[in-house]
C-alpha cells in the first residue's frame, strides 16, 4: 500500500495522519488542564459545554491525540477556592502527569512550587517574568512556557480610554473586582487613566463568588458605568454580572467578549479562547520532545473590541463613529 492509499485508509476509519503517527508511538500521554472558577463537570465529554476546554481538546485532537486511545485528559478546577491549587496539584504529580496546563498567575505558582520537572503551560498569564514565573519571555528558563494576554498594565488604562471614548459623558465609573485587583499593577493603572481622563472611578469589591456587596456598592455609588477586572471569577459568573447590567442599565466594558456575548456592551481584550487553542501547540511540542526552557513565551498579536449593539440600543446610546471604525466585531 502505498502513502496515498494509507492516508485514504486512516480517514476512512475517521483517523488522521497525526492520530496514526501518535498511536504508534505506543504511549499514553496524561495532560491536565486547570480552571479556576468554573464546575468541573462544564469541561466533561468529548465536546466540552465550557469553550476553554472544548477550543483545547478540539485542537489536541487535530494534532493525533484521542482521549481513550493515546491521551488521558485530566480534568480539574479549583471552582473558586483558590486555597485547593496546592493539593490539586499534589494530585495531579501523584497521578505521574505529563504536562499542566493552567490559566493565572497564582494557580501556575502553585504548580512551580509543587514541581519543578513536570511541563508547565501558561494560558493568560500577567506579567509572568514580574511574578517569576519565567526568566524572560525569549526564554523562559525553566519548566514553564506558554501564553501572556498583556503587553503590560497600560492596557487596562486602554480599556479605560477606550470606554470613555464610547460614552463621553460618563464622570462616575465602577471597577467591578476584588481588592487584590484593585491593589494590583493593573488596577493602578487602571486608577492613574481614571485621574488623566478625568473620570472618578471606585471599587465595588467581590470577594471571589460573591457579588451581592459590589451590587450593592454600584447601585448605591451614583455610578454610570462599570469596568471589569481580569479576574476569572467574572467569566464564571458572566450571566449575572450582565443581568445587572442590563437590569440597572449600566454599560460595562470587561476584557472579556463573552460577557459581551451574555448581555455585557463592550470588551477589549485577546481571546482567551484561542489562547486555549493555542496552549494545545504548546502541549503537543513540549510532548514531541521540545523543552519549556527553549520556547518563547507569546504574547498577543492582536485585540478584539467587541461591542453589543442591542444593549447599546436599549441603553439609548449612540456609540461614536470613531469607536464604530475600530471595532472588531458587533453583536446585534
Amino acid at each position: 500500500m502505498n502513502r496515498r492509499d494509507a492516508v485514504l485508509a486512516l480517514l476512512a476509519l475517521g483517523a488522521t495522519p497525526h492520530a496514526a503517527r501518535a498511536q504508534q508511538a505506543g504511549k499514553t500521554v496524561r495532560v491536565a488542564l486547570v480552571l479556576v472558577t468554573s464546575p468541573v463537570a462544564t469541561m466533561a465529554g468529548f465536546e466540552p459545554a465550557h469553550p476553554f476546554a472544548r477550543a483545547f481538546l478540539r485542537e489536541l485532537r487535530d494534532r493525533g491525540y484521542v482521549e481513550g486511545k493515546n491521551f488521558i485528559f485530566e480534568r480539574r478546577s479549583l471552582e473558586g477556592h483558590a486555597e485547593r491549587g496546592p493539593e490539586v496539584m499534589a494530585e495531579l504529580l501523584r497521578l505521574k502527569i505529563d504536562v499542566i496546563v493552567a490559566p493565572i498567575n497564582d494557580v501556575l505558582l502553585d504548580a512551580k512550587r509543587a514541581t519543578s520537572t513536570v511541563p508547565i503551560v501558561m494560558v493568560y498569564s500577567n506579567s509572568p517574568v514580574e511574578a517569576g514565573l519565567v526568566a524572560s519571555l525569549a526564554r523562559p528558563g525553566g519548566n514553564v512556557t506558554g501564553l501572556t494576554v498583556d503587553a503590560g498594565p497600560e492596557m487596562e488604562a486602554k480599556r479605560l480610554e477606550l470606554l470613555k471614548a464610547a460614552l463621553p459623558r460618563i464622570k462616575r465609573v465602577a471597577f467591578l473586582g476584588t481588592a487584590a485587583d484593585w491593589a494590583s499593577k493593573l488596577g493602578q493603572s487602571t486608577r492613574d487613566a481614571a485621574r488623566v481622563l478625568g473620570l472618578t472611578l471606585f471599587l465595588a469589591e467581590h470577594r471571589h463568588d460573591d457579588y451581592s456587596g459590589a451590587f450593592r456598592a454600584i447601585e448605591g455609588g451614583r455610578t454610570e458605568a462599570i469596568i471589569a477586572s481580569s479576574t476569572p471569577h467574572h467569566f464564571t459568573h458572566r450571566r449575572l454580572i450582565a443581568e445587572f447590567a442590563l437590569k440597572n442599565r449600566l454599560p460595562l466594558m470587561s476584557r472579556q467578549h463573552e460577557l459581551v456575548e451574555a448581555g455585557c456592551l463592550i470588551s477589549y481584550g485577546a481571546n482567551i479562547q484561542d489562547n486555549y487553542r493555542r496552549a494545545a501547540i504548546y502541549v503537543d511540542k513540549i510532548l514531541k520532545g521540545a523543552k519549556p526552557a527553549d520556547l518563547p513565551v507569546e504574547q498577543p498579536v492582536s485585540y478584539e473590541l467587541v461591542i453589543n449593539m442591542k444593549t447599546a440600543k436599549a441603553f439609548g446610546i449612540t456609540i461614536p463613529q470613531a469607536v464604530l471604525v475600530r471595532t472588531d466585531r458587533v453583536i446585534e
